[in-house]
């Protein structure tokens, strides 16, 4: 049975925390008694965070280094220690268009956030990790990111390009006690995806053999495994949770 108690007193950072995928992976977290220190451009709020002293709120900018090294900086002097990194960050871009279409500016802009934005967190955290060997890193990619998703150019590469530096962290910390994974959903019902043109939606969701969105529910259950202590003998891994679509 897996043990809820082992992230007792732990110390989380999750960026993209407001909403989505961040926020569902900040609650379980929450309840089970992991400190979080938790990121975005905007203020969010869990139930029942105002009453506690476990949850803190930092707004960042995490394509920004200078910003990123400050609030790292923060919850150090703050928590001393960080157990957890988790990248849920991201945006899509314009969708639904070919890659012809596609404007340069929009492409650096999804890289920024969903690459550099995802590196330049691991990049001050990993140095923490490292003072007390032991961390667990996750980032948050998608199954875009393995077969590549038409008319999503900007966010496929992009999280492709976030699981070939999961393959590369993970080797390169393996022997430190620090492990670097990356989730890779399926289409996932979020307010991101409430945004996508319903031809892009129907497009993801037709290649799932289920028929169906992921919930945030099932995308946090298996994320709490991934950053649990029991994970102790997986690295450089993607997850799938595809509902069928990725077999391999």
């Amino acid at each position: 049975m897996f043990d809820m108690t082992q992230f007792s007193n732990q110390v989380a950072v999750i960026t993209g925390a407001a909403s989505g995928i961040g926020n569902a992976i900040a609650r379980q977290l929450l309840a089970a008694g992991v400190r979080l220190a938790l990121i975005d451009k905007q203020q969010g709020r869990l139930d029942g965070d105002d009453q506690s002293n476990r949850v803190n709120w930092f707004l960042a900018d995490i394509t920004v280094e200078a910003a990123v090294e400050n609030v790292i900086r923060q919850v150090t002097d703050q928590y001393g220690r960080i157990d957890i990194l988790i990248n849920s960050a991201g945006i899509t871009g314009v969708t639904n268009i070919q890659s012809h279409q596609v404007e340069s500016s929009d492409l650096h802009n999804v890289f920024n956030v969903n690459f550099f934005g995802s590196f330049l967190m691991a990049k001050h955290v990993l140095p923490q990790m490292l003072k007390r060997n032991y961390g667990r890193i996750l980032h948050i990619a998608s199954i875009a990111g393995k077969e590549g998703n038409a008319g999503m150019l900007a966010y496929s590469a992009s999280k492709a390009a976030v699981i070939g530096m999961t393959k590369v962290q993970g080797k390169e910390y393996a022997e430190t006690g620090i492990t670097v994974n990356a989730l890779a959903p399926a289409v996932v019902r979020t307010a991101l995806v409430d945004r996508m043109p319903a031809e892009q939606v129907n497009y993801m969701t037709d290649k799932i053999p289920m028929k169906r969105c992921g919930t945030l529910e099932e995308v946090a259950n298996l994320a709490m495994y991934i950053v649990s202590p029991e994970n102790s003998f997986t690295t450089g891994f993607t997850f799938d949770l595809s509902g069928g679509r990725a077999t391999y």
